[in-house]
């Protein structure tokens, strides 16, 4: 979701962290925009619901251990509600590649559902509160950036905070995810989870094992590239903003 026809139009080849460059474009019809100011205000609002249960669950245990439970529901729904993101590129209403965002949306939910939901065993790790937290924090200021910039109303605070806290938030998040996945290769190997072995009739075969290492692996091409352009971005955005403020 992005401010079409704003110097402040974002789309999400940010892995969900930063943002790229900013991007003229026509803007939408006032259908769109109003649907896209409604779908950023519910994912705004869902976010902070699961923000104030991680909090209302470690205030009553006393402890941040297995706070997953308490948020597992909203953080499923509101996490594959993203999926409609893809949607709002293909039907060119935001100014984002589709594949981009495919990847970096589907790759939230593949950990959601694909390893936290599935291997059960991994939700009481520390891990997945790591990449809750850090998802949590980002998508409050990632929906809120782009609910003002759609009215044309964005405070400098939520643009600062969305080109800043990524800084901390993405090495947090990329963390908490590797550990969750490395935690569930043990569970993964010993049950068989989602493998498929010859001899079989479509004489295929496939190891979930052996793709949760390679998605691992994934993390270390495209991490250090990822973050270094958002910290360029960074840089060019709020430069930007401080000269305009000085020529005014």
């Amino acid at each position: 979701m992005a401010a079409p026809g704003s110097s402040s139009s974002l789309g999400r080849a940010d892995n969900g962290y930063g943002s790229q460059a900013p991007r003229r474009r026509k803007s939408p019809g006032a259908l769109a925009t109003a649907y896209l100011v409604i779908y950023n205000v519910v994912m705004t609002a869902g976010w902070l619901v699961i923000a104030v249960g991680l909090v209302r669950a470690y205030l009553t245990k006393g402890s941040y251990h297995s706070l997953y439970y308490s948020i597992e529901k909203p953080l499923k729904f509101f996490q594959t509600g993203a999926l409609l993101e893809i949607l709002h590129c293909a039907f060119g209403i935001v100014p984002s590649s589709v594949v981009l965002t495919a990847f970096q949306v589907m790759s939230r939910v593949f950990l959601t559902w694909a390893v936290t939901h599935s291997v059960k065993e991994v939700q009481n790790e520390d891990s997945v509160l790591l990449f809750v937290v850090a998802w949590t924090i980002t998508e409050i200021i990632r929906y809120s950036f782009y609910t003002f910039s759609l009215l044309n109303h964005l405070p400098y605070l939520i643009k600062w905070a969305r080109y800043t806290l990524f800084i901390v938030l993405y090495p947090m998040g990329v963390s908490g995810e590797l550990l969750t996945i490395y935690a569930a290769l043990p569970f993964v190997r010993r049950a068989g989870l989602y493998s498929i072995s010859l001899p079989n009739k479509y004489n295929f075969s496939f190891d979930y094992y052996t793709f949760l290492i390679l998605v691992m692996i994934s993390y270390i091409p495209i991490f250090p590239q990822l973050y270094f352009h958002m910290l360029h971005q960074r840089r060019k955005v709020l430069s930007h903003t401080e000269e305009h403020k000085k020529s005014e």
